[in-house]
């Protein structure tokens, strides 16, 4: 799923980022607006991670919807 898609998809996606990092709260997607670069910063911010493990978990989330 490229960058387009997935702005174009975030309502359904929403919903599945939700279930998948549930430290995210509605006010942090709904700043994302289907955004990779912002989610993966928000990951960050919400579990600790480093940036290359929030762009990585992101990137194979995305590879499987």
């Amino acid at each position: 799923m490229n960058r387009d898609q997935i702005s174009g998809n975030w309502k359904q996606l929403k919903g599945k980022a939700q279930q998948q990092w549930g430290k995210l709260t509605n006010d942090d997607l709904d700043q994302v607006e289907g955004k990779q670069t912002e989610l993966a910063g928000r990951i960050q911010e919400r579990y600790g991670k480093t940036r290359e493990e929030a762009e990585r978990e992101v990137d194979e989330w995305l590879a499987k919807h």
